[in-house]
């Protein structure tokens, strides 16, 4: 007869080793069940994992597009509010010039006088409006206040600068000499045209822009970009300015009611180019609105077809994984139970 004796050794590693198997697979299970995806989806899917990374990288594009698309709808708000503001203060400059017609009240005159003049600050503050740490109107120069101060300066501004001597060098007089009395229509009208030719020149943005004339542009979908804001270069703002400093500039002084006249017509003409140019520029903005509305609906569209992409490519069942999360923690739970009496399992308690 052979004695031999039985070691609970080998049953206790055996345990182990199924514990361990358990609980490496239920932090995947978990794992898997949090994220509605297979927790190793390359040994998962194989060779198909290059197409799934792929997916996720236009995923991640069209996500950004869309996080682009948000500010630039807020930039083209914001630069529409600004430009509405303008075209407000055109209106009512344009009112003001109307009502001025045949009055030759220095009292009234004065009053136009500082209307006009707090319509040319509206301009000015609503070309310098910003976004973001941005000016809407400077084009890509962003960094750069784009429209300069009429009324500041020292001594004065360039703008203010530049009048002057050209009133000087065209009447040969400054506008305090009494001899503007008598100025005739057509020198009013001989040096207003000079003005209109600078303001539209190259004096423009000397004197008045620090602007760029190449105009912000923001892609909005992976094709597609669109013009985001203008710039205080183009020629409803010239216009705006140039109405606002003849009727700031001419109309109070003691000129005879002919010339000032003419200063009222040319005026009352610049404000209404100014009006009109203002406006088209609001509308080829609100044109870029529209194409971010369209361009953000094909997004929606493509990161909904992306998103099922890939849900049915990394995808698990998620209600199969929560029910093996349970099955994992009863085995768990009674492997530990065997364990602990396997070990109390020794001759010593039966001698």
């Amino acid at each position: 007869m052979k004695a031999s004796f039985v070691s609970n050794m080998s049953l206790q590693n055996a345990m182990r080793l199924t514990v361990s198997s358990a609980q490496k697979e239920m932090l995947q299970v978990q794992e898997e069940s949090v994220t509605g995806r297979h927790s190793d989806v390359g040994a998962v899917l194989g060779a198909k994992t290059a197409r799934t990374l792929n997916l996720h990288r236009d995923l991640q594009r069209m996500e950004s597009l869309k996080s682009t698309n948000a500010l630039t709808t807020q930039r083209l708000a914001a630069s529409q509010q600004a430009l509405g503001q303008m075209s407000n203060a055109a209106n009512d400059a344009m009112g003001v010039l109307i009502a001025l017609s045949g009055i030759t009240s220095a009292d009234q005159l004065d009053l136009a006088k500082k209307n006009l003049g707090d319509a040319l600050s509206i301009f000015t503050a609503a070309a310098n409006t910003s976004f973001s740490g941005e000016y809407l109107f400077a084009g890509i120069n962003s960094d750069v206040m784009p429209l300069k101060d009429y009324f500041e300066g020292i001594p004065c501004s360039d703008a203010k600068a530049s009048f002057d001597a050209a009133f000087l060098a065209h009447f040969g007089f400054d506008q305090t000499d009494p001899a503007v009395s008598g100025i005739t229509a057509a020198d009013m009208q001989s040096f207003i045209d000079g003005l209109e030719t600078d303001y539209m020149s190259i004096s423009w943005e000397t004197d008045w822009s620090n602007a760029s004339n190449e105009n912000m542009e923001s892609r909005v979908s992976t094709s597609e970009t669109v013009q985001s804001s203008t710039n205080t270069n183009v020629t409803g703002m010239r216009n705006m300015a140039l109405g606002l400093i003849l009727g700031q500039e001419l109309l109070a002084l003691d000129i005879p009611e002919a010339a000032r006249k003419t200063v009222s017509d040319a005026a009352i003409d610049y404000m209404g180019r100014a009006i009109s140019g203002i406006d088209g520029e609001r509308s080829k903005l609100g044109i870029s609105e529209a194409r971010v509305t369209q361009a953000n609906t094909s997004l929606n569209a493509q990161l909904t077809i992306l998103s099922t992409s890939i849900k049915d490519m990394e995808g698990i069942d998620t209600y199969e994984a929560a029910t093996r999360v349970t099955t994992l923690e009863s085995q768990l739970s009674l492997a530990y139970t065997l364990t602990s009496r396997i070990q109390k399992l020794s001759l010593l308690n039966y001698l």
